[in-house]
């Protein structure tokens, strides 16, 4: 079958997007294939169609367990089969899938690269028709790519076990040296490379300067009204830009990963169907989501990297229409995000210390530990030990990075509680056990509908309020359950930790000791690219990124806030011209800077600049409703 076939078949597209039909035919011409297309440019069609064409199965290795299972289920829904072995899965069900996919004429297997290093897995794998090795985000095999994972090492191990098999790797960001290094550590031999340009002319990337982000966030929503993705800092955040827009008359909705499965289904569904205009989101938020007519992308805060700007910011416009993608910056993000990602940058000798006294908190002996999981409670566990909560979160996640421990982390699992007697029948219950009587009040004036549905409690705000050790709380509420009085779910804790390695305590840290200095270095680059970006306002934006990505180009957009403030002359502002405005305007009627900033259209920095000159000449004046006017 011929790969168009397959695309009108499955897809029901009829023509291919740049490269992907060239990147597909190297792939059935059994080539070792390099593909670099950007966000949005389709890159899990240029192993799939050729894998759907070949015989046998495609081994597909992503670091991604959302994106792996949402791939699958889309395989699926095409009458593809298709299988992810996905985390938490037991023995049993391991074991039955990897002999689905020798015997059951499944087409792709989806895995991780530490679920690649078990020995059952690598078995199977040597007993299976493979037809393609694809490896996706293959920017995580180079130490100096963006979110580098040492087990992307071990692909190689693929290799080898089926050396006539051709290999595809594909990632959305990736610079020079990162390329020679995906293609040296996965052995290609005369490789084909395809780059798609950087380029995305459609979107218009800005950087607002502002101190008074919620204003310039409702401004921008109403000048480029459509579907609009929000990204924030912390989850806190995602819920209270979202009330806060909802009370303003736009329709939003919010994501972050402590949210339930239905929930992001839901929340997903309403913004995927226009339900909702808005997305208020963590960056856990648009990995393999593929809406065609986001208008609006809008950094609340600064970005960690360009390279995550740029996946992130590339979600606009995919329809090709005019897209906006924009940054907003207060005077003091530049140090809050120095703070955030390089403050909490742990060194080699904390690393070390946390994996001891993680070793020391679940006891295990020298030697031992490995494969063993064990519930985790990250607060009690930096309580009992005393350590930074931030630093020591980075600790882990670098252990988890490198293949030390594996880290699975449970937000929406809380304890869940439900009245399930009557109200008069639950007072007559307290008459005779009055030690339950403060539990039960401070959780039936917590949580209003307790009595009519299974309710998530937070044990801590419990304990909070009635002043009453975790112990017997617990014990409280497993005598209420007892005495039917209350359904339970209990959870006490939020993690899980699965040791990959035996303790060796130094032994086992030392040699990752050099990778977690080069990554602390790559940090420091990718933050002071960040800076350097957002505080250039002379060259072009998007040459700017594209320049970070090795891509050259002599054209301006003429789309950017650079561009168009060089067209508007704003970039060299004349001050008295900006004074006279202002005094012009307020002859009329005394104005907020809000008002001022809408009528003028100038930058917000010339014109509290400009303000602050005309009241030290005594020209205007602050009323008490906080407005100008002329004195």
């Amino acid at each position: 079958m011929h790969p168009i076939e397959v695309l009108e078949r499955y897809w029901n597209h009829t023509s291919f997007r740049p490269l992907q039909e060239e990147i597909i035919t190297s792939v059935l011409n059994n080539e070792d294939t390099f593909a670099l297309l950007p966000t949005g440019g389709g890159k899990s069609i240029c192993f799939q169609i050729p894998a759907l064409i070949k015989d046998g199965i495609c081994i597909v290795v992503s670091p991604l367990i959302a994106l792996m299972k949402d791939q699958v289920n889309t395989l699926k829904t095409k009458g593809i089969k298709a299988i992810a072995l996905t985390s938490g899965m037991s023995y049993a069900d391991l074991d039955t899938q990897l002999d689905n996919c020798i015997y059951g004429n499944y087409k792709f297997l989806y895995l991780s690269p530490e679920r690649l290093q078990q020995s059952l897995v690598q078995d199977r794998i040597q007993q299976m028709q493979v037809n393609l090795i694809a490896v996706d985000e293959a920017h995580c095999i180079s130490q100096w790519g963006n979110d580098f994972r040492p087990a992307y090492k071990n692909i190689n191990t693929l290799r080898q076990m089926h050396p006539h098999v051709n290999c595809i790797a594909l990632t959305a960001t990736a610079k020079h040296n990162v390329v020679d290094d995906i293609i040296d550590n996965l052995d290609f031999v005369n490789s084909k490379i395809f780059k798609a340009s950087f380029s995305r002319s459609n979107i218009a990337y800005s950087v607002i300067n502002t101190d008074d982000k919620l204003f310039q966030l409702e401004h921008l929503l109403n000048t480029h009204q459509g579907s609009s993705i929000i990204y924030v800092r912390n989850r806190r955040a995602t819920t209270d830009i979202q009330k806060y827009l909802e009370t303003k008359g736009f329709p939003s909705t919010f994501y972050h990963g402590g949210i339930t499965n239905k929930e992001k289904q839901e929340h997903l569904y309403q913004w995927t169907h226009d339900q909702k205009q808005i997305m208020v989101a963590t960056t856990a938020f648009g990995m393999g989501i593929d809406k065609a007519n986001v208008k609006t992308v809008i950094h609340f805060n600064l970005p960690e990297s360009l390279e995550s700007y740029y996946q992130e910011a590339g979600r606009a416009g995919r329809n090709g229409q005019l897209a906006h993608a924009v940054i907003l910056k207060q005077h003091i993000d530049e140090d809050h995000l120095r703070n955030q990602f390089l403050s909490t940058l742990p060194s080699v000798g904390f690393v070390k210390t946390v994996y001891n006294k993680l070793c020391n908190y679940f006891q295990i002996p020298y030697g031992e530990g490995e494969n063993h999981t064990h519930q985790f409670d990250f607060k009690s566990f930096c309580s009992t030990y005393k350590l930074k909560a931030s630093l020591t979160y980075n600790a882990l996640l670098l252990l988890d990075r490198n293949a030390i421990i594996a880290l699975t982390q449970h937000f929406n699992f809380r304890t869940k509680i439900q009245f399930i007697t009557t109200n008069a029948a639950l007072f007559q219950y307290l008459e005779t056990h009055l030690d339950l009587n403060t539990l039960v009040k401070v959780l039936l004036r917590t949580y209003g509908g307790i009595f009519d549905y299974e309710t998530k409690v937070n044990l801590s705000l419990i304990i909070q309020k009635t002043n009453l050790p975790e112990k017997q709380i617990i014990e409280q509420l497993q005598h209420l359950e007892k005495d039917e009085i209350i359904s339970l779910q209990m959870a006490n804790t939020d993690s899980e930790i699965t040791y990959l390695a035996p303790r060796e305590d130094d032994i086992t840290i030392n040699p990752i000791a050099k990778t977690i200095e080069q990554q602390h270095l790559l940090k420091h680059k990718q933050i002071e690219a960040v800076l350097n970006y957002v505080q250039n306002d002379s060259i072009c934006r998007s040459q700017q990124l594209l320049a970070y990505f090795g891509e050259k180009t002599i054209s301006n957009c003429r789309r950017c806030s650079v561009c168009l403030n060089k067209s508007s002359g704003m970039s060299h502002p004349n001050r008295v011209n900006l004074s006279n405005l202002i005094l012009k305007n307020l002859k009329a009627e005394d104005l907020s800077s809000r008002e001022l900033l809408q009528l003028l259209k100038c930058s917000e920095q010339d014109l509290l600049q400009s303000i602050s000159e005309l009241i030290e000449v005594k020209k205007i004046k602050i009323t008490h409703a906080n407005t100008y006017s002329l004195i």
